[in-house]
């Protein structure tokens, strides 16, 4: 399984001198099944790249999988190039209890006056599975749902493929109840010896007075997850728009001081738009 990162900033795309390191696009996260199946998570500002990229492959068969509705994690819909090729086929996939009925948004995100092409000029052959399945497989990775504990809900989702696991969890937020999120103790259940853990780890201790019950983590709470859980590596993401280059640099390495301190051999890292990894 391969896993590559188009966008890794929380609420709102930046750019600037400041975040060329770590990057300025929104959550979307591209993932490669061992016979080279491709399944997108999240259309954020990223998924702009991943379909240039995409195109430049001659690949034109997707399965695009979102965690939930809000504006940073849709935006990049109208630019994903693919859409308005005739060769394209795209398997939409979102639970209607966490995501809305994904179709709808999407085409009022794409109507008249907010968007210039109508979502039914669009030339690719789009499907939905709306289903609220426990879990299920495309290809050979099996891919099995969680809530997440943010505002108007969520799905987290953990993908497995021969042996391997890779657990994603951004827009998830442990020090505050929301409808329908699951116990602290629920996601170190569900992320228990991963391979990979990308989760939610957007603000510091000191900021989270201020923004408790946004519907995000702080890197502190993300990392006591990852240790409890004995997962092999923390990924940080969602990134504070507002979060440069240095200051995030520094939180990786309080992150990797803290597993020291504590004698855990657990690699933790912040994505980048340009990250690349392979389990």
């Amino acid at each position: 399984m391969q896993i590559r990162c188009f966008g890794a900033r929380g609420s709102i795309p930046v750019s600037g001198r400041e975040y060329i390191k770590y990057g300025g696009d929104t959550t979307c996260i591209e993932i490669r099944s061992k016979n080279d199946e491709i399944i997108i998570v999240d259309a954020g500002s990223g998924i702009r790249r991943l379909g240039n990229h995409l195109l430049d492959e001659k690949r034109f068969h997707y399965h695009l999988i979102f965690t939930h509705s809000h504006l940073d994690h849709i935006l990049g819909f109208p630019f994903f190039k693919p859409i308005y090729h005739n060769e394209a086929i795209i398997h939409l996939m979102g639970c209607p209890s966490t995501q809305g009925n994904i179709q709808k948004l999407l085409s009022k995100a794409m109507s008249a006056p907010l968007f210039p092409i109508q979502f039914d000029a669009l030339l690719a052959t789009i499907d939905y599975d709306v289903e609220c399945r426990l879990g299920y497989k495309i290809d050979s990775i099996e891919i099995f749902p969680i809530n997440l504990n943010h505002p108007n809900g969520g799905m987290g989702y953990k993908f497995v493929e021969e042996g391997k696991s890779f657990v994603f969890l951004t827009d998830n937020e442990l020090g505050s109840k929301h409808r329908n999120g699951r116990p602290v103790e629920e996601y170190v259940e569900f992320s228990k010896d991963a391979d990979l853990l990308i989760h939610d780890a957007e603000f510091t201790r000191d900021e989270y007075h201020i923004t408790k019950g946004w519907g995000h983590s702080t890197y502190p709470d993300a990392l006591r997850v990852a240790q409890e859980a004995h997962v092999k590596a923390l990924g940080l993401f969602h990134h504070n728009q507002n979060r440069n280059d240095e200051d995030q640099d520094m939180i990786v390495q309080e992150c990797k001081s803290l597993n020291e301190d504590k004698h855990i051999n657990m690699d933790c890292f912040a994505l980048t738009q340009a990250t690349t990894l392979t389990l």
